[in-house]
């Protein structure tokens, strides 16, 4: 009760700070079957007909608690149990007259319960909580392949001439969301979980060399997948958009604000509900599109998408693995660090048979005998030649190093006359500024004489007076990535460049025939291919300008 309002405000999660959770959460999760059944009203012996057995219990204990069995409550217990739910808001209770035979049973205090809304929504979210704690993440590389087979679904609704069908485009974009969402939560639950074994510090050492194997398989097969099957719905996103997304967004929303309830708080002399409904149904869907087009496709260097920044954690990922594994085996063998150092040195204290040999040992260890071969000056190297000293003569039999006393006090020679000048680097500054700008300017020549204008022979990308060294230096970059992305068996193959700036087609033509391509640098040979290169900035700046 709101003592202010003097208003009822039900409390439906109060029933987890009490001692009686357990017994709480039982109650309601006999309802919760019972619902899934389409059991609307439950008595108290329904509900200890229906008490979950030990073999089927899924409730965790309070905190403090011990796990163990749940008895079954006794019909007052229970009764007691079920009003205080009533009074919480998580129940309704209703006078039940269905089996009343005489006069006493009228008379008798007896109801039915059912879940209330409030009741529902405190199920829901704490059945959402404890799967999403529960939850491991996962790398989908199947959702990947859906994703892009349900974007060149709609790509044929986006380029058909007939207005697209509400019903087709609208199973197309629901399951392309469901799938979408999936896979983003997941990969996020999945990197989650890789920082907590990364930062793997005690526990089964043998354990974890094991999982770091298969682990490091595990991401590698994805990482290839997506940065192939990321290249791929990139291009069908912006494909459909050139077609026309908001035609397959606008039928989908009319279909989903087709069961409009008419709002009495509308006026219909302006617009109806089904206006209204299809204009918020719309903006719900350009939002969900807006975040299907950022996880894969980039707005420029300063915004990558999601996919290219999942793909760099996961890289970082993998490097932060190896890392630990690094430290666990030099663990293992036995390297010595600073406190294993102390302990040795102190161990060598210990043994020491006098005084004379502990301060011997302390100057050694700790580097305080005078270093005299660290500074030596023409009067002790002309002494040390007149001398001849054979190479086994100790340093402490040698002529002395003959030094200022002020050098032995202070640590520097006294010096006369002005300070040193500082040093001006703004010239130095601008040639690197000048450098920097050069090879940019450099790169970006490259990355244009090296674009195609669409899919070209890999015998006719030099043309007849070969590549220009940077642009084939460029090339053998992008080709490499290629290559490597390339799996087992397939001809043809996408891939990005490090930098996101290049991007790449190739289609094996004939593996018998080999083409070569000269450059000043050198000679390439290869079977034929069909090559497509795409400069991606100056594709953005196209895109942004327009």
């Amino acid at each position: 009760m709101d003592p202010v309002n003097d208003v009822w405000t039900p409390q439906p999660f109060a029933y987890l700070g009490t001692a009686n959770v357990r017994l709480y959460a039982a109650v309601l999760g006999v309802f919760a079957l019972a619902k899934q059944r389409f059991t609307v009203h439950l008595r108290p012996e329904d509900v200890l007909t229906d008490w979950p057995r030990e073999s089927d219990r899924t409730d965790a204990p309070a905190d403090g608690a011990v796990a163990g069995p749940l008895p079954l409550p006794d019909a007052e217990s229970l009764v007691q149990a079920l009003d205080k739910l009533v009074e919480w808001g998580n129940l309704r209770s209703d006078a039940d007259t269905g089996r009343v035979s005489t006069v006493e049973d009228f008379n008798r205090a007896r109801k039915i319960y059912q879940l209330t809304r409030h009741g529902q929504a405190a199920l829901a979210a704490i059945d959402h909580y404890e799967q999403a704690l529960g939850q491991r993440g996962r790398l989908q590389t199947v959702a990947l392949a859906d994703i892009a087979e349900q974007l060149t679904a709609l790509l044929v609704h986006a380029e058909g001439p007939e207005p697209p069908d509400q019903t087709g485009a609208g199973l197309l974009l629901f399951a392309l969301t469901e799938r979408f969402t999936s896979l983003a939560d997941n990969a996020e639950a999945f990197m989650s979980s890789l920082r907590r074994a990364v930062d793997f510090t005690d526990g089964d050492e043998d354990a974890f060399l094991a999982y770091k194997d298969r682990l490091i398989e595990y991401i590698d097969k994805f990482i290839a997948d997506l940065a192939n099957r990321g290249a791929q719905i990139a291009g069908l996103i912006e494909r459909i958009e050139t077609a026309g997304i908001g035609r397959i967004l606008d039928a989908a929303a009319r279909r989903d604000a087709v069961d409009t309830v008419p709002d009495p708080d509308v006026d219909t002399d302006t617009h109806d509900s089904y206006t209204m409904a299809v204009h918020i149904a719309t903006r719900d869907w350009e939002n969900r599109w807006r975040g299907l087009r950022e996880w894969f496709v980039s707005a420029g260097a300063r915004r990558p998408s999601q996919a290219r920044l999942l793909r760099n954690a996961a890289v970082s990922g993998i490097t932060n693995l190896v890392s630990t594994v690094t430290a666990l085996n030099e663990r293992r063998g036995g390297r010595s660090d600073r406190s294993a150092d102390l302990r040795a040195l102190a161990r060598f204290f210990a043994q020491v048979p006098d005084d004379a040999a502990a301060h011997r040992l302390w100057r050694v260890a700790f580097a305080l005998a005078p270093a005299r071969h660290l500074t030596v000056d023409a009067q002790t190297e002309e002494a040390w030649e007149t001398a001849e000293y054979p190479p086994g003569t100790p340093w402490a039999d040698a002529e002395p190093l003959r030094i200022s006393p002020r050098l032995r006090e202070t640590g520097s020679y006294e010096r006369r006359g002005s300070p040193n000048r500082a040093i001006d680097r703004d010239l130095g500054r601008r040639r690197l500024a000048a450098r920097v700008e050069r090879e940019a300017a450099e790169i970006a020549e490259a990355r244009r004489l090296l674009a195609t204008d669409g899919p070209v022979l890999l015998s006719e990308l030099a043309g007849p007076d070969g590549l220009d060294p940077r642009a084939f230096r460029l090339f053998l970059s992008v080709l490499g990535d290629a290559l490597a992305a390339r799996r087992p068996g397939s001809t043809t193959t996408t891939a990005t460049s490090g930098d996101g700036s290049m991007e790449i087609r190739l289609k094996l033509v004939d593996a018998d025939r080999v083409v070569v391509v000269r450059t000043a640098d050198g000679v390439l040979s290869g079977p034929e291919h069909v090559v497509e290169i795409v400069d991606l900035t100056a594709r953005d700046r196209r895109a942004a300008a327009r």
